[in-house]
């Protein structure tokens, strides 16, 4: 007589919780569902059960093929205290290069100072829109900073920095519009494009004379035409070309958006941006946009530019108009870094110099870093992903913290590992963490670990 299937029954416990994730994994077992039959609907379970989601469950399978390759989940680990170019997790201090900090004025005793400051005399929110609640003398003043910073009639401040790309970009253009953007554009750009009423194009990555052609050959079936681009990539630590983008727009008649989320007190002899570190004038390019939580030290997002644009921002950008106004302490503090940026560019001096020596410090070991410039970003490219995992794991284990950017966020094979450096960061912290990764490399070589090797682990999951 055959023995009824046990699920698992006569396992030992380790084995049941393996068999168990696997079967999650398959989609063979989920989760108890809290979900409640429509009656009469057949299927109505599984139609209401948030875990039969197809991005859950490839969530899960990619989860699944980690914990049988033994790699850890590096997300989500919890800081104890400020995050610098060291930072403290479970009661251990590493070396952080996880951290925006780019000039280190996180927590400076100025920028917490405006903050409390602010919270003392509006509290911590300014409860609705600003439409609505009325906007405060400190908004105003650091919008005006702004403004001056980029030499542009007026500023525009959002509570979020990927909804500010968003709203802008969704709905600065209309049917018979064209956008046009970088094939490495941030998610928050790519999203605005994707809600737009407007025609939405790529170039290959920085390749002008892709983009060249591709405005000469359509550039006359569409009334606008916004092209966008970043100041810095995050994801490759390379610079946006911004003299021929200039050339480019003005020959066909085209508007320009930098997004400097990354660029903004990185770029240029004082952390101006892409328009010094070209030498340029700040009115070269009609949109400027950042955010404020890298150099800035706090969140949310702005944009820069003619006042029309900002008039007609502050009554269609839905993020704007039905978004809660930047709390006063958020405000406060970005102002205060603002004014510490401009009046210390030795922070940015040293973040230069920095950057150089990440450079030299890994490809003098061999280190492929892709198209890193040695500003603020440096990349170790890997390879696959699972592989990339593993050595963040291990140089987590050594001290060093780092996060691995894998298949899908980048193009297949092409994993790596990000290093933020900040101006904080000291000549020892850096050239460790390249010889580190050089060690752990060889252990974990392409014949030794991988996809190679995870094929199996892979198949075994997904069969």
């Amino acid at each position: 007589m055959t023995k009824p299937h046990t699920n698992g029954g006569d396992q030992s416990p380790p084995k049941r919780k393996r068999q168990s994730m696997l079967d999650m994994a398959r989609g063979l077992a989920t989760k108890p569902s809290a979900a409640i039959p429509i009656a009469g609907m057949p299927g109505s379970a599984e139609k209401t059960d948030f875990a039969n989601l197809p991005a859950y469950k490839e969530m899960r399978r990619h989860r699944a093929v980690a914990d049988v390759m033994g790699v850890d989940n590096p997300f989500f680990r919890l800081h104890e205290g400020r995050s610098g170019a060291t930072c403290t997790i479970d009661g251990r201090t590493y070396d952080n290069f996880i951290s925006y900090d780019y000039v280190g004025l996180n927590g400076s005793p100025e920028v917490n100072a405006a903050a409390k400051a602010a919270i003392d005399l509006y509290g911590t929110s300014v409860s609705a829109s600003r439409p609505t609640a009325g906007d405060r003398p400190l908004h105003r003043a650091f919008e005006r900073a702004l403004a001056d910073h980029y030499e542009t009639d007026d500023a525009l401040c959002f509570v979020s920095g990927h909804g500010t790309n968003v709203s802008v970009i969704g709905e600065l253009l209309d049917q018979g519009d064209l956008i046009v953007f970088d094939a490495l554009s941030h998610n928050s750009i790519v999203l605005g494009t994707r809600l737009t009423q407007a025609a939405r194009r790529t170039f290959p990555h920085n390749d002008v004379k892709a983009l060249d052609r591709l405005l000469t050959e359509c550039r006359h079936q569409y009334n606008r035409v916004l092209i966008v681009v970043e100041g810095l990539y995050s994801m490759d630590g390379d610079v946006a070309p911004l003299p021929e983008l200039v050339e480019i727009k003005r020959r066909h008649a085209a508007w320009l958006m930098v997004d400097e989320a990354h660029s903004i007190g990185v770029l240029g002899r004082t952390g101006r941006g892409l328009f010094e570190h070209f030498e340029m004038p700040p009115g070269v390019v009609d949109i400027w946009m950042g955010t404020l939580s890298k150099t800035l030290s706090a969140s949310g997002g702005y944009i820069c530019g003619c006042q029309a644009l900002i008039d007609n921002l502050k009554f269609n950008a839905s993020a704007f108009m039905f978004s809660v106004g930047v709390s006063p302490p958020v405000v406060a503090a970005a102002h205060a870094a603002l004014d510490k940026l401009h009046a210390e560019p030795e922070r940015v001096a040293r973040l230069h110099e920095n950057g150089r020596l990440f450079v030299e410090a890994f490809t003098s070991r061999g280190i492929d870093i892709g198209n890193t410039a040695g500003f603020a970003v440096g990349v170790a490219l890997i390879g696959d992903s699972i592989r990339a995992a593993k050595l963040a794991e291990r140089l987590f284990a050594r001290g060093i913290a780092t996060i691995p950017v894998t298949y899908p966020a980048v193009a297949m094979r092409a994993a790596r590992l990000r290093f933020f450096l900040t101006s904080e960061h000291t000549a020892n912290q850096i050239t460790n963490a390249a010889e580190v990764l050089a060690e752990e490399r060889e252990a974990f070589g392409p014949d030794k670990f991988g996809l190679s090797t995870a094929s199996a682990a892979i198949h075994y999951v997904t069969r």
